[in-house]
């Protein structure tokens, strides 16, 4: 719309500079004309003003002289400016069609790019294959961009789930000496207790560096797709978390709806574990948790909600970054590892969901998670 505006005003500035100097030269060909010869009286030689009609009745030649000038510079002024008017109409029409051709290209690499964006996979590329251009030249570097991009994302994947697996060994071998050196019979009760501190050290690690693996696959974007229950998945969840809600005094209120969704079932049911044993760790004493899952429109949703203390409106986000916690609570304490969040929102990334944190205003927080609904 721009360009057709500003291809049409210079059209309509050159016309109307063209039509100005056409009248000019035409005036200044036909000679000097009094000022009366553009009315509808005509003045005699004699004096006498006289009508159009009655110039041409009687033959006036300097009358009918005067009539032919006026007519023809008012037919250069009137349909000069009919020409400009259209001219300019072509001109913007013009300018509406070029401007949609050449940004053809552009809205073309425009779309290929939301794509790649929105797939959160990275091994897209836009492979634009118009002509040699700007156009080609921006797509081309935005590839190039993007392989770089994966390079190092992959890079780090790969390092860290390899740290990880390599700490699985020595503290599956730590372990396994603490075990034997605690049941060993005779062990001194120093020995016993010391040995149940390092069991207790060693599985905080242990779940440092299975959520390490957990974040690490589940940044990964899903390709394999299989359609399950969302409500499946989350009552056995709750499940699992029951006897550590018994434990801790928490009574969580479970009711799943159905909600179809497709993708990894297996890291889906680890989001689901993480926010329900979030809300049962991060909770009061005989408080509550309320989980549920329901069908919204074209997504479905997975609702985690739980009483405890206030939480400030600043650490709202920050929640959601690894190894954030909230209240300074160190990350060795026995409420896990500080990831569990962080795993949650990248698997709900992988699957093209979102995930969101709200303050209760009784204390706690509700936590809900946004999937694409799969019939």
């Amino acid at each position: 719309m721009r360009f057709a505006l500003l291809f049409g005003g210079m059209s309509f500035l050159i016309g109307a500079l063209l039509l100005a100097i056409v009248h000019l030269v035409v005036q200044l060909s036909l000679g000097p004309l009094p000022q009366e010869t553009g009315a509808l009286m005509v003045r005699t030689p004699e004096g006498q003003w006289v009508s159009r009609k009655d110039v041409l009745r009687f033959g006036y030649e300097e009358g009918i002289q005067r009539i032919y000038l006026a007519d023809t510079l008012h037919a250069v002024r009137l349909w000069g400016a009919v020409a400009l008017i259209v001219t300019t109409v072509i001109a913007g029409a013009a300018g509406w069609w070029a401007a949609g051709r050449t940004l053809r290209p552009a809205r073309t690499v425009t779309l290929a790019a939301r794509r790649v964006a929105q797939s959160h996979d990275l091994a897209e590329r836009i492979g634009y294959d118009g002509p040699y251009d700007e156009i080609k030249e921006l797509a081309d570097i935005f590839d190039g961009m993007l392989g770089r991009l994966a390079r190092v994302v992959d890079g780090q994947r790969r390092f860290i789930s390899n740290a990880s697996h390599e700490l699985r060994t020595p503290l599956a071998v730590n372990r396994t000496l603490v075990e034997v050196a605690v049941r060993e019979p005779g062990a001194p009760a120093q020995v016993r207790r010391l040995g149940e501190s390092l069991l207790l050290v060693n599985a905080r690690h242990q779940r440092l560096v299975d959520g390490l693996l957990a974040l690490a696959e589940g940044e990964r974007p899903v390709l394999d797709r299989n359609r399950f229950d969302l409500a499946d998945v989350v009552e056995h969840a709750v499940e699992q978390a029951a006897a550590e809600a018994k434990e801790r005094g928490v009574t969580v209120h479970s009711t799943p709806e159905c909600a179809p969704t497709a993708g990894d079932a297996a890291l889906v049911e680890r989001l689901a574990q993480n926010l329900v044993e979030n809300a049962i760790r991060h909770n009061q004493r005989d408080g509550e948790a309320w989980v549920t899952t329901r069908r919204c429109g074209d997504m479905v949703e997975l609702v985690v909600g739980n009483t405890g203390a206030a939480v400030p409106p600043g650490e709202i986000e920050a929640i959601f970054q690894p190894f954030r916690r909230l209240h300074g609570d160190r990350l060795d304490s026995e409420r896990g590892s500080g990831l569990g969040l962080s795993i949650a929102r990248a698997i709900a990334a992988a699957h093209g969901g979102t995930i969101t944190a709200e303050r209760r205003d009784q204390g706690g927080l509700t936590i809900t998670v946004r999937l694409p609904c799969e019939e």
